[in-house]
C-alpha cells in the first residue's frame, strides 16, 4: 500500500483509513469479531483510524483502544468531539474550552492513550467562536495530548475562517477537513477540495459509497432497495426524483465497473482516492467480510476513460441528491435567506 503525505504535517497514511463508527451497538457489537477486523486492516497496510466519542456513546472508542494494545505507535489515531454526549446536558457537547478539555480526557481514557495523533472538531458551530475551540485545541497540543488537530463538515469559508484565525491568533491550525466524497455526492470538488489544496490541508472523505447506495445492495429493480417507511430520511425517500437518478446512475455505474474490470465498490473507492486532493477515504466496514471487499481499492488507479465516463453521469461539483450534502448547511438558514423564521 502506497503512503501518501497528510498535508503538510510530514506524516505519511494509507489511502484507505478505517473508520470504528461501526463498532459498537451501532453495528457490530461483538468486541472480539471488531478486533479482528481491525488487526486485519493493520495487517494489510492500513496505518490510519478514525472514530469519535460519539459512536456508540463511547463503545466505538474503547474497541479501538483494547484492539490496539502494543499496536499503538503504529497507528495514526484519530478522533471527534463535538456531538452532545449527554442529551439533559447542554455543555455536554460542542467546541467550547470547558467541554474540550472534559472529552479529550474521556477519550483519551477510553482509547487507552496518551495522546491522540489527530483530534477533530466533528462539525462547525455557528454560535462559537473558532478562536475559542483554537485556542482550546492549542493547549492541548502543548501539553502533548493531541499532536495534530483537525475539522470536519466545514465549509469553505469556515476552512478559511479557521485558518486566518490560527495565523492571526498565533494558535494552532486545522491540518485536516473531513467531508463528505463520492460519485453521488461531488459537491465538494467545487469549493472544499481547492480551499484544503490551497492551505496544504490533508482531505479525508467519508462516505465514499455514499450510505449504501454505490454497494450494490440496492438497485433499480431489487425488492431489497431503500423505501421511504424503511429509510424516511431525504436521503433515502425514494419518491424524490433525485433519489430515482441515483438509482439509474448506479445501474450505468454497474456497467462501466464490469468494463472496468472491478467490482461497483472498488471503482466506488477507487474514485475518490484517485482525486489528488484526497488523502484518504474512510471506510467503515460492519464485517470482514465488507472490509475484504474495500481493500483492493486501494491500489486502483482509474484510467482517464473510466473518469471521463463517470464525469458524463454526474458532473463534477454536482451532488445528486442535495440532502446528502452534510456540511455548511447551517448557513442557508431561514435568516441567511432574507426569510423570517418559522
Amino acid at each position: 500500500m502506497e503512503y501518501r503525505p497528510l498535508g503538510r504535517t510530514g506524516v505519511r497514511v494509507s489511502p484507505l483509513c478505517l473508520a470504528a463508527m461501526m463498532f459498537g451497538p451501532w453495528g457490530n457489537n461483538d468486541h472480539a469479531d471488531a478486533t479482528r477486523i481491525i488487526h486485519r486492516a493493520l495487517d494489510a497496510g492500513i496505518n490510519f483510524i478514525d472514530t469519535a466519542d460519539v459512536y456508540s456513546g463511547g463503545v466505538s472508542e474503547e474497541i479501538v483502544g483494547q484492539a490496539l494494545g502494543s499496536r499503538r505507535d503504529d497507528v495514526f489515531l484519530a478522533t471527534k468531539f463535538f456531538m452532545p454526549m449527554n442529551q439533559d446536558d447542554p455543555n455536554q457537547r460542542g467546541g467550547s474550552r470547558r467541554w474540550i478539555m472534559r472529552a479529550v480526557e474521556d477519550s483519551l481514557r477510553r482509547l487507552n492513550a496518551d495522546y491522540i495523533d489527530l483530534y477533530q472538531v466533528h462539525r462547525p458551530s455557528p454560535d462559537t467562536d473558532v478562536e475559542e475551540t483554537l485556542g482550546a485545541l492549542t493547549d492541548l497540543v502543548r501539553q502533548g495530548k493531541v499532536r495534530y488537530i483537525g475539522s470536519s463538515s466545514y465549509s469553505g469559508s469556515q476552512i478559511v475562517e479557521a485558518q486566518w484565525a490560527s495565523r492571526d491568533s498565533n494558535l494552532e491550525r486545522f491540518v485536516t477537513e473531513q467531508p463528505p466524497y463520492s460519485i453521488l455526492v461531488r459537491g465538494i470538488e467545487e469549493d472544499i477540495l481547492p480551499t484544503t489544496q490551497r492551505h496544504g490541508m490533508g482531505t479525508l472523505t467519508y462516505s465514499p459509497l455514499a450510505g449504501g447506495w454505490l454497494s450494490g445492495r440496492w438497485r433499480k429493480d431489487s425488492a431489497s432497495r431503500p423505501t421511504s417507511s424503511a429509510r424516511p430520511s431525504a436521503r433515502f425517500d425514494m419518491t424524490k426524483p433525485a433519489n430515482q437518478r441515483k438509482l439509474d446512475i448506479v445501474e450505468e455505474l454497474a456497467q462501466v465497473a464490469q468494463w472496468a474490470g472491478v467490482t461497483p465498490i472498488e471503482l466506488a473507492i477507487a474514485f475518490v482516492i484517485n482525486h489528488p486532493g484526497v488523502t484518504s477515504a474512510i471506510v467503515g466496514p460492519r464485517t470482514m467480510e465488507q472490509l475484504e471487499s474495500y481493500l483492493p481499492a486501494a491500489d486502483l488507479t482509474l484510467s482517464t476513460d473510466i473518469l471521463d465516463r463517470i464525469d458524463q453521469l454526474v458532473a463534477p461539483a454536482v451532488t445528486v441528491n442535495p440532502d446528502d450534502n452534510s456540511y455548511g448547511t447551517h448557513e442557508l438558514t431561514a435568516h441567511a435567506r432574507r426569510r423570517t423564521q418559522p
